[in-house]
């Protein structure tokens, strides 16, 4: 199936650690996925930082493509599935200003997810900071996935049995 971008599969609901001096209005989580190459998230100094992203329908990730101010990266990169609060796997951005595309594990590219966080564990600045100018995820939508009646864990996880009496 055809990687396409799942920019638009994000749900409303994104969430970011931190932003700076708390100018969500310039530097806030909203600049991630806008196609302006001059706007950004910048977090607040500290580690670590994350980035928590909801997705409409169930997704197949296949790919993170991410753009980080040099001196500015995310180390320690970890790509976590909230709805089943495991850890997906490590990533390994460079620290540089180019679109970086991290490929997931083949055994994790098929799994339908719904929340996926990124957590920096550290960054390559001194203070902590991490500035993102786009974020995009390459792959495909779940469309064979029925999701379950809501439930406290609201997955997409095709292999949940839900008994309704």
């Amino acid at each position: 199936m055809a990687q396409v971008s799942l920019v638009k599969c994000i749900s409303n609901y994104s969430r970011v650690s931190s932003v700076l001096n708390r100018d969500v209005t310039s530097l806030g989580k909203q600049n991630l996925f806008d196609p302006n190459p001059e706007t950004c998230w910048n977090s607040e100094q500290g580690t670590p930082q994350h980035i928590l992203v909801e997705f409409a329908p169930c997704v197949r990730i296949h790919s993170v493509c991410v753009q980080f101010q040099g001196g500015f990266a995310g180390k320690d990169t970890r790509l976590i599935d909230m709805d089943r609060k495991e850890e997906i796997c490590a990533l390994f951005p460079d620290d540089n200003n180019k679109v970086q595309v991290l490929e997931l594990p083949k055994n994790e590219q098929g799994v339908a997810r719904r929340r996926i966080k990124l957590q920096f564990a550290t960054s390559t600045d001194f203070y902590g900071r991490i500035v993102v100018y786009s974020l995009d995820f390459k792959g495909s939508v779940a469309d064979d996935v029925e999701l379950p009646a809501k439930t406290t864990n609201d997955s997409c996880a095709s292999d949940a049995v839900i008994t309704i009496v």
